[in-house]
């Protein structure tokens, strides 16, 4: 091999090290890119960090940059793009260091592993082009074995995270960053002290001080650890807080529905024993027919039809308790002047929990019901109430009057809720929609940000309530917008162990 073979050689690669860093970065990142719009758009996020890496490594190069402040420019980059990536800028800067950190960890252990491995085997080519061939191999070596090591521990990091998806806030974030941005800081500083030119000669710091190679691989070794250990803690720690925020949930839910079960289960007693009163009533008013009382017999009949609308529940869905969240929900919005669809009807097969149901029910309305409040304008003359309330079995008929939400009317600020559900098979398909106005962000989990600033540790919970729910059934939750509408669509599968 010439010389010249040695440098097109060692272009070609540095290319092809450039494009494989940049291939581990995309690697590392990719679970983490939660775009819940398009599948196309999470591949062009995907392609979007390859090439920021890249073109930070092109950059630094061709401008001779010094290698130190990579890092700086890839985390500016990212940073920068983190919106078009659909990530958190705090998630984004957390694994920009922990691939930094890796990347030099690994570095110094595989510098240290090639210096000894040159010492022991003593290889000496004689012959120039020898020399040449000897350098290329080596330099292959040492990328190959830098990006296996690489990518073993990013695949370990990447692991850990992927347990609990995190949502840090910068305080968070400074403690998660300490170990990582010391093991770079040391790494840097020991790159420095790699090489020293001496009377002419290069001398490599292993050569000036011995002890220095097995102490260096070591610390590399410990300031990775370390990190991989705050990430494990802090896991841990966010498992601790779902659980307390899942325990909070299941308690005020299963609170509100034991109350709104004991109401139903009131009102069908009522029903009972109206229908047992029903042949005395009908008895008296024979009476004063027979007796030509009829204003009494008016104001008799009158007082029965109170009677009667005090227990009425608009909307039957077939389930006790799916009848009373929907109507309650269904009586919020007609106080609001928010109009109500609901197409809602207990799946018939004994592969469904009530309690399940009414747990993604109440969430989902609720979430509706907020986002409607926010709407500006829902009270003008835009809220006109047309159409019918449409339920299982409703006991008149038409809703008395109230209207749905019809969301074509073409009524902009118009604020709606529209409950469906359909059932095909074993699966269970639950759709809710409101008016939705400005931008839509999601968590590194997957679900949408809240932008509620009071009690934040309880909020946002709603929706995680309702995968948790969801993934009982195997099942699927799909939010989207579209048009200047939110849609939360829950597929269920049933259930034949119920």
């Amino acid at each position: 091999m010439s010389e010249v073979q040695l440098r097109i050689f060692q272009h070609l690669l540095t290319a092809a090290a450039a494009l494989l860093y940049s291939a581990v970065l995309t690697a590392l990142m990719k679970p983490f890119i939660a775009c819940q719009t398009r599948q196309s758009y999470r591949k062009k996020a995907i392609l979007l960090v390859f090439f920021l890496h890249l073109a930070g490594w092109l950059f630094c190069s061709s401008a001779a940059v010094p290698p130190g402040l990579f890092g700086p420019v890839l985390l500016a980059l990212l940073l920068a793009a983190s919106r078009a990536l659909y990530m958190e800028k705090s998630f984004t800067f957390l694994l920009v260091l922990l691939y930094d950190n890796a990347r030099i960890s690994s570095g110094l252990i595989v510098e240290s592993a090639d210096f000894a491995l040159q010492r022991l085997l003593s290889v000496s080519p004689v012959t120039l082009s020898g020399i040449y061939l000897h350098t290329a191999a080596q330099n292959t070596l040492f990328t190959l074995a830098h990006m296996t090591l690489l990518a073993i521990m990013l695949y370990a990091l990447q692991q850990q995270l992927r347990k609990n998806k995190m949502t840090l806030d910068w305080r968070e974030l400074c403690h998660l960053s300490l170990i990582p941005a010391a093991g770079i800081l040391f790494g840097r500083m020991i790159s420095v002290l790699l090489f020293e030119i001496n009377n002419g000669v290069p001398l490599r710091l292993y050569e000036r001080h011995p002890l220095l190679l097995g102490i260096v691989p070591v610390l590399a070794l410990l300031f990775y650890t370390g990190t991989f250990l705050t990430a494990a803690f802090w896991q841990r720690l966010e498992t601790l807080r779902r659980e307390r925020e899942d325990d909070f949930v299941k308690l005020q839910q299963a609170q509100a529905l034991r109350g709104r079960i004991h109401e139903t289960e009131q009102f069908y007693t009522h029903i009972r024993q109206m229908k047992h009163d029903m042949r005395g009533h009908l008895n008296n008013i024979r009476g004063l027919a027979k007796n030509g009382q009829y204003s009494d017999l008016e104001q008799y009949i009158a007082h029965m039809d109170e009677a009667v609308q005090d227990v009425d529940l608009t909307i039957q869905t077939g389930n006790a308790v799916t009848d009373v969240i929907i109507n309650d929900k269904r009586q919020q919005c007609l106080a609001r002047s928010i109009d109500f669809q609901a197409d809602f009807h207990y799946p018939a097969s004994g592969g469904y929990d009530a309690f399940d149901l009414g747990i993604i029910l109440q969430n989902l309305l609720q979430n509706a019901l907020e986002a409607c409040e926010m709407i500006s304008g829902g009270t003008d003359g835009c809220n006109t109430m047309h159409g019918k309330i449409t339920g299982h079995d409703t006991m008149h008929g038409e809703a008395d009057g109230h209207a749905l939400a019809n969301p074509k009317s073409g009524c902009r600020g118009k604020a709606y809720i529209t409950l469906s559900s359909r059932q095909k098979g074993k699966f269970f398909l639950i759709e809710v929609k409101n008016p939705f106005s400005g931008e839509l962000r999601f968590r590194t989990d997957g679900l949408p940000a809240t932008t509620k600033t009071a009690d934040v540790p309880f909020h946002g919970l709603g929706l995680s309530s309702v995968r948790r729910e969801v993934e009982k059934y195997m099942g699927e939750l799909e939010l989207k917008t579209e048009h200047d509408q939110f849609c939360a669509t829950i597929l269920l599968q049933e259930r034949s162990n119920q």
